[in-house]
């Protein structure tokens, strides 16, 4: 019995325990000194899931320290990564974390110092809301993609699929035998990229495009986000499918 409830009582501080997941080093304010970066968590007992994760920097010049709460802060394997997003001299801080969700998609956040103070440029909430589609299956083995943000449209060719999955949608003429509405999913990959190879990262955004179902993937919207002085803004856009043996 002493053995069991040692056993709880260390897994209940284990679970108010906050911890350092990750670190990095880099110039944040743009001062020339190193400053030091964390992502701190709470560890779930028996569970790779992080709660109430946080971003600290530590000012390598002054040693003090500066807490960044997340509006989502849990979930699974939360990451950091540093570098040059805006052209200020100061590196910035990606915060990428996985949901756990079926749909693969993540909580990413990009924050910066701008005018002497640390803002979130990026996050996947804005990403999210803005970057909205319509996906509807057309005759002929075809799928019609609406970017309405962009005002672009995207035809995907289903004839790489196998006959089996043609053939529960459309007749042997190729016409459908109901309507078929898929949908876009969240973020699912956000990726920094120095395209210019200018020493300044743009970022590659990832959506899961989906057929009937979740697992029925039909491709990925990319689209490659630069900031503009401002905010991050849409460079191009494009579809990416899948492909199939030859």
């Amino acid at each position: 019995m002493q053995l069991n409830l040692q056993t709880v009582l260390s897994r209940e501080m284990n679970l108010n325990r906050t911890v350092i997941v990750t670190s990095k080093q880099g110039d944040i304010n743009g001062d020339g000194t190193k400053d030091n970066v964390f992502l701190t968590a709470n560890k779930t007992p028996d569970s790779p899931f992080w709660r109430n994760i946080t971003l600290v920097i530590q000012n390598g010049r002054t040693n003090q320290y500066e807490q960044v709460q997340m509006k989502n802060n849990a979930g699974y394997n939360p990451t950091l990564f540093l570098g040059d997003f805006t052209g200020n001299k100061g590196e910035g801080i990606l915060v990428v974390i996985d949901t756990g969700g079926s749909g693969g998609s993540i909580y990413a956040y990009v924050f910066s110092y701008l005018n002497g103070r640390l803002l979130t440029i990026f996050n996947s909430d804005t990403f999210n809301e803005t970057f909205k589609y319509d996906v509807n299956y057309e005759n002929q083995y075809k799928v019609k993609v609406n970017s309405y943000y962009l005002k672009e449209r995207y035809i995907l060719d289903l004839t790489y699929k196998d006959k089996e999955y043609l053939s529960e949608i459309y007749n042997e003429e190729g016409v459908l035998k109901a309507p078929i509405e898929g949908w876009v999913n969240p973020l699912s990959g956000l990726y920094p990229v120095d395209y210019n190879r200018d020493g300044i990262y743009e970022l590659e955004a990832y959506q899961r495009i989906a057929g009937r179902y979740n697992a029925d993937s039909l491709g990925y919207v990319q689209t490659v986000l630069k900031w503009n002085g401002q905010a991050f803004v849409p460079d191009r856009q494009n579809v990416a499918i899948f492909g199939r043996g030859i």
